[in-house]
């Protein structure tokens, strides 16, 4: 889980994470368009964000295509952000229940 919050902790990361969220299976070169940033400085995200099995890659002939994986980040929102919000529904949910309970 290390991995994962040091390749989210860089901002570029994040926006290559969301660019593969709004379209999957992206080459480099569509990765790299708009960016100011050399094609081996977004290489180097890249590698940190497959490192943290944040994002797979398939090479299809000559191209290689990268793909978002959701799953390491489903396990921080179920491991660290999951618990915290349960105690707050709790107590959203005993103060219904005794808001209720005054009111008969």
């Amino acid at each position: 889980m290390d991995l994962v919050f040091k390749a989210l902790a860089d901002p570029t990361r994040r926006v290559l994470l969301d660019r593969l969220f709004k379209r999957n299976g992206q080459t480099l070169s569509e990765l790299c368009g708009g960016w100011e940033m050399s094609r081996q400085a977004i290489t180097k995200h890249l590698a940190v964000l497959e490192d943290a099995n944040l994002v797979a890659s398939v090479k299809r002939g000559r191209e290689k295509l990268h793909y978002l994986n959701p799953v390491p980040i489903n396990e921080i929102g179920e491991r660290w952000i999951g618990k915290y919000e349960r105690g707050r529904l709790k107590a959203l949910a005993d103060l219904k229940r005794s808001l209720e309970n005054d009111d008969g």
